[in-house]
């Protein structure tokens, strides 16, 4: 009996007085959270990081907006972006990278200019930041473009104590025409451009190189909705005038470009909308004694800054 009792007593059981804390140990602590939110685990690291990298980013400034960044990818495209003074802030260079010509004058060109950092990183890393495409070990990041808004071309005009001279783009979708209409702008003493927000061309790298350096002294604004900012403009007592194959007035004929002006400048293929061709003053067509149908945006704008210059002289 003395035996059974000490095999008994070797047993383990519930103590006396332990309150149901072995009870409440096995109802457990509830599902088991997501690996984002579980302490040290690499998800959770990772998430935290994307959380401080969203508060670091900078919010956009000007009324117009921002655009958003963009990346110029492979040798000789980088190379001519960063000839032609396309703003950058990151050249990432692929590790153990073979140093031809192109990449050696890359190198150069970013640490002449200053303020643009470099970056070494392992193929497959460029390789997600490009989405497959073809980088050849070269990689430069242009950061988002900071819009004016239309008022602003107004405003510093008038600062100036000129007549406001403006173009805006309908439906030109084409990045190197408004480098090009950009550059004209600039050429021609013009006070800014104006592009719709959606349907239109931006101020991307392949803008920025055609308007050959101008686009940094030479605002682009974005409007919300470009016929309302064309009635806008003709509320402040600015003349629009559309540019179109079949205008009612011919360029020579415009007694309007001498003040204050708008020229609207449609798509090649379409021209202008209706809703914006309805808003205008004026539509005024291009003699064009060759017989061409229509011209290009960057053209057909240069054309007539030429003539709204030379009688502002």
């Amino acid at each position: 009996m003395a035996a059974n009792n000490r095999r008994m007593s070797g047993k383990k059981g519930a103590q006396v007085g332990s309150g149901g804390q072995r009870r409440k140990g096995l109802e457990g602590k509830g599902p088991t959270p997501p690996a984002e939110m579980r302490k040290g685990h690499k998800k959770n690291r990772v998430a935290n990081a994307k959380a401080k990298q969203a508060v670091r980013r900078p919010v956009a400034r000007g009324r117009g907006g921002r655009s958003s960044s963009e990346l110029v990818v492979g040798r000789n495209p980088v190379v001519e972006a960063l000839r032609e003074g396309v703003p950058a802030n990151t050249l990432y260079v692929q590790q153990f990278i073979d140093n031809d010509e192109r990449v050696r004058e890359a190198l150069q060109l970013a640490g002449e200019r200053g303020g643009i950092h470099l970056m070494e990183a392992p193929r497959p890393e460029l390789d997600r930041m490009t989405n497959g495409l073809n980088h050849q070990g070269l990689v430069l990041q242009v950061p988002p473009y900071e819009y004016a808004h239309p008022e602003d071309l107004t405003a510093a005009a008038y600062d100036e104590g000129a007549d406001p001279l403006i173009v805006a783009l309908d439906g030109v979708t084409d990045p190197r025409n408004l480098g090009a209409v950009v550059r004209s702008v600039s050429a021609f003493g013009g006070h800014g451009v104006v592009v719709p927000e959606r349907r239109s061309a931006g101020m991307t790298a392949g803008a920025w190189k055609t308007s050959a350096g101008t686009a940094a002294r030479t605002p682009v604004a974005r409007a919300t909705n470009l016929t309302r900012t064309l009635e806008a403009y003709k509320k402040a007592g600015i003349t629009v005038v559309g540019l179109a194959a079949d205008g009612e007035v011919e360029l020579g004929e415009l007694g309007a470009l001498g003040g204050p002006v708008v020229i609207v400048v449609g798509s090649e293929g379409k021209g202008l909308s209706r809703l914006v061709g309805e808003t205008c003053d004026y539509r005024v067509r291009i003699p064009m004694p060759g017989g061409a149908e229509s011209l290009n945006a960057g053209v057909a704008a240069g054309i007539v800054l030429y003539e709204a210059a030379r009688r502002r002289s």
